[in-house]
């Protein structure tokens, strides 16, 4: 019997959950019932976690407030929300929070951009894997804080020395998850493609690349986080405006509520961008199971 005629002849055979004296679309009601109960519950556990984020942060701020009213060399939460108010009236927050994150981004970019072909080419190919992966290794072995006085030294104090630095930390975390990514990839993926007559060209695009991704995209994550930690150092070492300098110069003066505002519009323009590399990583591993 072929695949047609068994499938045939299941569909004229009677369900055995649905009984002689089941009426003919009780089957259907009940997937429409179904259907109907799942899309509320869906609703409430996409909610549940933006719940819990804002009893979180409330509960985070009314930590601090009661911190400083306790003694704490902390600024309280009116004191910070009044300079920043400040800081954005005079548009000087503004021209810092661009600064940096023009910095941030043109060093992710390019540390990003570098890290994935060189992670694909060292998983890749063994001959370059063992070229590259005593260079990579061993740089990662050296904070880029610790580049930053060199790179300052040799490229000037112009953005040049920041971007590179930046560029440096981003390619590092990404090029490090890209190779595992590739050397992770299931090998009886990669033998039933060759069996159907996939050529090397074909297999990268179509299975390493597909596997990989979810790899790349946690490492441009970490990437990311290394970014904004990188920049602050290096705009604390040269710099003439940046959300790091503006701290620098706060710290002279004793000034808290001017770095509570930095440290807080550092990490919400963080979180912001963290969040769409997630929703990034949602939509192009919607293949992935999740927990």
């Amino acid at each position: 019997m072929s695949v047609l005629d068994k499938r045939s002849a299941d569909q004229r055979q009677p369900r055995p959950e649905q009984g002689p004296g089941a009426p003919p679309g009780a089957e259907a009601g009940d997937t429409t019932a179904g259907a109907a109960k799942s899309a509320p519950e869906s609703r409430s556990r996409r909610g549940l976690p933006l719940a819990l984020n804002a009893v979180s942060v409330a509960l985070g701020i009314a930590i601090w407030w009661a911190l400083a009213s306790a003694g704490f060399k902390l600024p309280t939460p009116p004191e910070v929300v009044d300079r920043a108010s400040t800081l954005i009236s005079d548009g000087t927050l503004a021209d810092d929070a661009l600064a940096s994150l023009t910095r941030v981004l043109v060093g992710f970019a390019l540390g990003t951009a570098a890290a994935v072909p060189v992670g694909f080419l060292m998983g890749w190919y063994g001959i370059l894997r063992g070229l590259i992966e005593p260079w990579i290794q061993f740089f990662r072995t050296i904070p880029p804080l610790a580049i930053i006085p060199l790179a300052v030294v040799a490229m000037g104090i112009d953005e040049t020395p920041k971007i590179f630095v930046i560029f440096l930390a981003a390619f590092l975390a990404c090029v490090i998850s890209t190779f595992q990514g590739v050397v992770n990839v299931d090998r009886t993926l990669i033998d039933a493609a060759r069996v159907l007559g996939a050529g090397d060209a074909t297999i990268f695009a179509r299975v390493v690349v597909p596997a990989s991704t979810p790899f790349i995209l946690v490492g441009m994550r970490v990437g990311l986080g290394s970014a904004w930690a990188t920049l602050v150092a290096a705009e604390l070492i040269a710099a003439q405006e940046g959300l790091g300098y503006r701290m620098q110069n706060a710290q002279l003066y004793y000034d808290l509520p001017t770095i509570f505002v930095g440290l807080i519009s550092i990490g919400i323009l963080g979180l912001l961008m963290d969040r769409v590399l997630l929703l990034a990583e949602r939509r192009l591993t919607r293949w992935q199971e999740r927990r």
